[in-house]
């Protein structure tokens, strides 16, 4: 096809993948770019879209992805933009985003497994962008497949009819065919107007050191040409575009992009705060056109302290965290300073995941050392003055006689295990403060026959539940995910979401190393917890922190109460250990000034804490 002549907008199609992680959406998407030939088989590779080292090894989707696909199908030339996005619950933004570039979404859902907790989680944000829906039941090669039972969740819980599913098979490329023809059916092609100025939404962006910001776009109105004037209207910047393009899936330069076109304009600036996500780009004239509604701002729900482990780095700290951004709008951050560990940044973060990804893009694509601090949430505290302050930082909490009331982040959550599994899932959630909402059977008697696929009654692992609670946030960072799936042999699935603050019995637990307090290892705890989880910290930096010349106290205190204590033992040194016979007293002078050395060391000697003793807060609960 002719890149340069306007394609017909009545046959574009913009959809998405959207499914709980692991259900095979990479997959998927690597045989519609086979089938569709958008990458010559010699090129193909195992989840191609999934670019980035950290995506291929830990298996899974962290940055959405977009790519053009040119399919024939009864004599018409369709072109489809396909929006692979991540499966995790804390890059349910990414997601977001996506759904606001395209008009339907594959839903895909594996044939073992069934619905999970994030497959509900999409399609009720798709529900939000009012986008077509087609369900698709991905992995029936599988020998354990269960299609049918897995069509019957569907029909009861989501509400699907059965004629609306297809069924497919990513690895084998059963079923890809009908699915095209699906997507050219069933999706509607984009609304726009092409003689109106344009209009594009800016979903996503990188950053070029020669090109500069490059913005991935939906246009929804004009048409967009490489050498134009163009205009960002949250910020009013000017500029003229360096080129625009499409994704094959690499960058494919085209002549222009119009209506309903999704690609890339590169921006030529060099100031990643100009270009933001959610904005809308448009010509560069006096008469302005309305901009596009854009996103909500995404919501942090993990704080944490970043500080370069040197601190002469803080400048390339800062310089890659503005980089970061343009990848990632989701992370926020602000400069901040701790006694303990010099100058560094205090950040919000999606979710734990989303936390440990940030890392280690920082140190792998930037090659700096860092130090992060345990994480904790947003508080909101009112002060006895009526003031209501919101705090990220536990060492930023106010004396107790300066605070009325503390109020913390409560979350909805959804945890979809089979029914052998509840009373493991009520016993770990109840133990973490958690209150009970609703119990809902998702596989009903009626629809349970033929759930292995061959008509045997299925089992009461095949019958799963589906069950709401409502808990402090606090509680999920910790150990929760990972006990959860202990406790259920990895069967369960977890989503949540923010519902808002509740007050709460909260206290600020502060650790002193060597007498001084170390405002990194600040914790706020819930009262009646303290002193067990201050007993339990200190016992874990006791084991962390290295030996010294000198008695190192770590102390765990809740105001001006201390509520445990351990030591550090001295590294005691042989200084007697060349005296070979002599008079005794050359040896007790010898450990006399080795006790006047070590009191020395004590008085003006810095404790080194290393990276693991930060995190140990994260371990308290943990046998």
């Amino acid at each position: 096809m002719n890149a340069t002549v306007a394609f017909d907008p009545e046959r574009i199609r913009n959809f998405c993948i959207v499914a709980h992680i692991d259900h095979g959406k990479s997959t998927l998407s690597d045989r519609l770019m086979e089938a569709t030939a958008t990458v010559d088989r010699r090129d193909m590779s195992d989840q191609l879209l999934d670019s980035m080292d950290l995506e291929r090894e830990k298996g899974i989707t962290i940055k959405a992805r977009a790519v053009r696909m040119d399919y024939h199908s009864r004599d018409e030339d369709y072109r489809l933009h396909l929006i692979d996005t991540p499966g995790h619950v804390d890059f349910s933004y990414e997601v977001s985003r996506s759904l606001a570039a395209a008009e339907g979404a594959l839903l895909v859902v594996d044939a073992v497994e069934g619905i999970q907790a994030q497959t509900l989680a999409n399609v009720y944000l798709a529900m939000e962008q009012d986008l077509a829906l087609i369900p698709v039941i991905n992995k029936i090669d599988l020998d354990v497949a269960r299609p049918e039972a897995i069509a019957a969740e569907l029909v009861d819980v989501i509400g699907f009819s059965e004629d609306e599913i297809l069924y497919v098979s990513a690895k084998t490329g059963q079923g890809i065919d009908q699915l095209l023809d699906a997507i050219v059916e069933r999706i509607p092609p984009p609304e726009g107007e092409p003689d109106h100025p344009l209009r594009a939404l800016i979903f996503d962006s990188e950053y070029d050191s020669y090109k500069g910001v490059i913005a991935h776009v939906r246009v929804v109105d004009g048409e967009a040409k490489g050498q134009a004037p163009l205009r960002l209207c949250a910020t009013n910047r000017r500029f003229e575009a360096m080129e625009v393009g499409s994704f094959s899936p690499d960058l494919l330069r085209q002549a222009s992009l119009a209506v309903g076109d999704v690609g890339y304009v590169a921006t030529g600036l060099k100031d990643v705060a100009d270009v933001r996500v959610g904005d809308t780009m448009t010509i560069g004239g006096r008469h302005q056109p309305e901009p596009l509604p854009g996103y909500r701002e995404p919501k942090a729900m993990v704080f944490a302290g970043l500080y370069p482990a040197n601190s002469a780095d803080y400048q390339e700290l800062s310089d890659a965290l503005d980089k970061l951004r343009l990848s990632d709008s989701a992370i926020q951050y602000q400069p901040e300073s701790s006694a303990a560990l010099g100058f560094g940044y205090r950040m919000g973060f999606l979710g734990l995941l989303h936390m440990e990804i940030v890392q280690e893009r920082l140190e792998r694509e930037y090659g700096l050392e860092l130090v992060f601090t345990a994480p904790s949430v947003e508080y909101e505290v009112e002060g006895v003055d009526g003031q209501v302050r919101l705090i990220e930082n536990p060492s930023d909490l106010p004396a107790p006689n300066h605070v009325a009331e503390i109020r913390e982040p409560w979350v909805r959550i959804s945890v979809i295990a089979p029914h052998d599994h509840v009373g493991a899932v009520m016993e770990t959630v109840t133990g973490r403060r958690g209150v009970y909402d609703r119990m809902e059977y998702l596989q009903r008697s009626g629809s349970a026959a033929g759930a292995n696929g061959n008509g045997a009654t299925p089992t009461t692992n095949d019958i799963r539940v589906l069950l709401e609670y409502e808990l402090p946030l606090s509680e999920i960072l910790t150990d929760f995910y990972d006990e959860l799936k202990s406790r259920t042999r990895g069967y369960a699935s977890l989503d949540y979401s923010l519902i808002g603050y509740r007050a709460a019995k909260l206290v600020k637990l502060d650790l002193l190393i060597n007498g001084e307090p170390v405002d990194a290892l600040s914790a706020i705890v819930h009262s009646d917890a303290a002193a067990t989880q201050g007993r339990e910290l200190a016992d874990r930096l006791r084991k962390l922190i290295p030996r010294q010349l000198f008695d190192v106290p770590i102390q765990a205190a809740v105001g001006g109460r201390i509520v445990a204590r351990e030591t550090v033992r001295a590294v005691r040194k042989n200084v007697t250990a060349k005296c070979y016979g002599g008079d005794i007293t050359r040896k007790r002078k010898l450990l006399a000034r080795q006790a006047e050395g070590k009191k020395r060391l004590k008085r003006v000697g810095n404790v080194e804490i290393p990276q693991e003793a930060f995190l140990a807060v994260l371990q308290l609960g943990k046998s």
